[in-house]
């Protein structure tokens, strides 16, 4: 697993409880979709640890500068190193008044890009953008963007201001886990961004606020079914896999639309991903000699 996590709130955790499954050597540009999408989920997960935690954690993970910004409940993280800069918005506490008020908040406003937005997000990002783009006045790293639930809600918008101000770089990618519908079609249509939106299943939170409302998603969805696999569908056969997800979890005494909202199961089936991915990879790239040994597809030697 992931990490031993109980049900107490991620805030409440160290980072020796946590378990990590990436490794950065290089710039996050170079790692391949899946170890990129680890990697954010994993510092999404981080963004939730108290200050001192969370620059633990991420020392683990070859970033050196941790900045924490918190303002009226409303939080985020921004972690370095000569490289890369990552910009992590913290979710989502159940316990946290200031963050059940934010998502509850449905009725829109007028975004600062184009359109109209979650008025509980944006008072999020008030709170904190102007101390992020202060920090980010003379980045020259590359910049990313992630968070999980509200962070992911967060980080969207706060994606898009990037475009606006005058700060001398764009973000590189946008990677959420487990967001809810930030705003209307114009601000979707404006904020043209390198956006990976992932779904887990029946996760709750992935479907609020409603469409009747005016809300839209953006970005590329990656769907993650019922049995944690990677899937593209639509129609029926989304239907059907949603009720399977939803009947696994009665099986099991759980309600799956909540526990499909989990940070550290997100990073699980991506991770279980990757490692299948990287199986393959090892078998298509071997093949048996007539002797019966196992040798690279490819080499000559014998």
């Amino acid at each position: 697993m992931t990490a031993n996590i109980d049900k107490t709130p991620m805030s409440q955790h160290t980072a020796d409880e946590i378990g990590l499954h990436s490794e950065l050597t290089g710039p996050i540009a170079e790692l391949g979709n899946l170890r990129r999408s680890l990697l954010l989920a994993e510092l999404s997960m981080i963004a939730y640890l108290p200050e001192r935690e969370a620059a633990r954690a991420v020392r683990r993970l070859r970033f050196d500068e941790v900045q924490f910004f918190d303002r009226d409940g409303a939080q985020a993280y921004k972690f370095e190193n000569d490289i890369d800069c990552v910009i992590a918005c913290r979710g989502t506490e159940p316990n946290e008044w200031n963050d059940i008020r934010a998502d509850a908040n449905a009725i829109t406003a007028l975004s600062e890009t184009m359109g109209r937005v979650h008025r509980g997000f944006k008072r999020e990002v008030d709170d904190l953008w102007p101390r992020i783009e202060k920090t980010l006045i003379d980045n020259t790293k590359t910049l990313w963007f992630t968070g999980h639930s509200l962070g992911g809600a967060m980080a969207t918008i706060c994606a898009g201001r990037c475009m606006l101000s005058h700060i001398p770089s764009n973000p590189q990618q946008l990677q959420t886990f487990g967001s809810p519908r930030v705003g209307d079609k114009r601000f979707v249509h404006f904020c043209k961004l390198d956006y990976s939106r992932w779904v887990n299943n029946n996760d709750i939170v992935a479907r609020v606020p409603p469409a009747w409302m005016g809300y839209r998603h953006s970005g590329e969805e990656i769907y993650l079914n019922a049995r944690g696999k990677i899937r593209r569908v639509g129609g029926w056969q989304r239907t059907k896999d949603l009720w399977r997800g939803f009947v696994k979890g009665i099986r099991q005494g759980k309600i799956d639309h909540f526990e499909d909202h989990s940070i550290v199961q997100y990073i699980e089936y991506i991770y279980q991903a990757l490692s299948e991915e990287e199986d393959d990879v090892d078998t298509s790239t071997r093949v048996v000699t007539g002797t019966g040994n196992v040798e690279l597809a490819g080499d000559s030697t014998r």
